[in-house]
């Protein structure tokens, strides 16, 4: 037997509401403060990873199988690396906006190729391959000639990213329908 069940939306609508509001602070910190939001996603990243790395040990201690030791290994280069980025904030952030700028300029000259040797698009299609390609290829180069434009770049796209979220919950919160959750029931032995 199906029920649906009505979950009471007062507290929801709230929680929605307020959420979206620390969802749009957090967006203008971030696009205020671009050095702070990048060293915080990367501190956060290292200890997440450290965390990883732990697991990765004691699963490879405690479950037997033939990768045991390049498991344990792994994980032990894991803590290293997370240790290093936790130790070197600063240095693990410059890496890995140098990674990300080669990364998109490498897609980009990929997008260039293709919308030039891909005969079997259509021109307006090619076209746009080889313009985001050029695009990226742009922003990669101002990535890599100025570390900084890149941190800039990524708080803004985190900023962005948070207030649209924020906007959605808040809109969600205010207009406020009745959430309906499908639940089976069965009865009997």
């Amino acid at each position: 037997m199906r029920f649906q069940t009505a979950i009471s939306t007062g507290w929801m609508r709230f929680a929605q509401i307020g959420l979206g509001i620390l969802a749009i602070i957090l967006s203008g910190v971030a696009i205020a403060f671009p050095g702070l939001t990048f060293l915080s996603v990367v501190l956060l990243i290292s200890v997440v990873l450290l965390f990883v790395g732990i697991e990765k040990i004691v699963s490879g201690i405690f479950i037997a199988h033939r990768s045991r030791f390049a498991t344990i290994g792994l994980g032990i280069l894991t803590i290293i690396l997370a240790g290093l980025a936790l130790a070197f904030p600063t240095a693990a952030a410059l890496v890995i906006i140098y990674f990300l700028g080669f990364a998109l300029m490498f897609d980009g000259f990929a997008r260039i190729i293709d919308g030039v040797t891909n005969r079997f698009d259509k021109k307006w299609v090619r076209g746009f391959h080889i313009g985001v390609g050029v695009l990226n290829v742009i922003i990669a180069t101002l990535v890599l000639v100025s570390p900084l434009f890149g941190v800039i770049l990524a708080a803004i796209m985190i900023g962005l990213t948070l207030l649209i979220v924020g906007i959605q919950m808040i809109t969600s919160g205010v207009m406020g329908r009745r959430q309906q959750i499908n639940s089976k029931t069965t009865f009997g032995p």
